[in-house]
């Protein structure tokens, strides 16, 4: 499957970090299909379909805050993982906060890597370089919920 085809869901309440991203993926003409979350519960309206959203569809790779209002970050990793259609999604945290409880409890729900905003790089373009060595040699499925074999 082609990087390109990957569809990122950005979960930031922060325009000027969200608008960083944009331009970090053009700069690095990275043209993945981009969908802005202001918090956790748009988030899951995009995931699920939910009426008058755009439904993000799999697959897709999650850059998640974790201070947002609303539905945090780690309350949205909680309902993500016990969402039997997306529990699976990759997950990474972008975000400010250093705390080591931030951290674990991050990783709890089996994220793919916590990154912080101040070692992103200038406008998060060391983050998209990792995404785009991250798309070379990941594979992921389609949808995770029909790759299942019905016995």
């Amino acid at each position: 499957m082609s990087h390109s085809s990957t569809n990122i869901l950005l979960v930031e309440d922060d325009e000027i970090d969200a608008e960083s991203m944009r331009r970090a993926l053009k700069k690095l003409n990275i043209e993945n299909p981009l969908t802005h979350a202001r918090d956790g519960l748009e988030a899951l309206d995009f995931l699920r379909g939910k009426e008058g959203c755009k439904h993000v569809v799999s697959p897709y790779l999650i850059l998640l805050d974790i201070n947002m209002p609303k539905m945090n970050g780690i309350e949205f990793l909680e309902e993500l993982r016990s969402d039997d259609v997306h529990k699976s999604a990759v997950v990474f945290v972008l975000t400010t906060s250093d705390a080591e409880c931030d951290k674990i409890e991050a990783y709890k729900y089996n994220i793919a890597g916590y990154l912080l905003k101040s070692k992103a790089g200038k406008g998060f373009t060391d983050v998209v370089g990792m995404l785009e060595q991250y798309w070379r040699f990941v594979e992921l499925p389609v949808r995770a919920d029909k790759a299942r074999i019905a016995v």
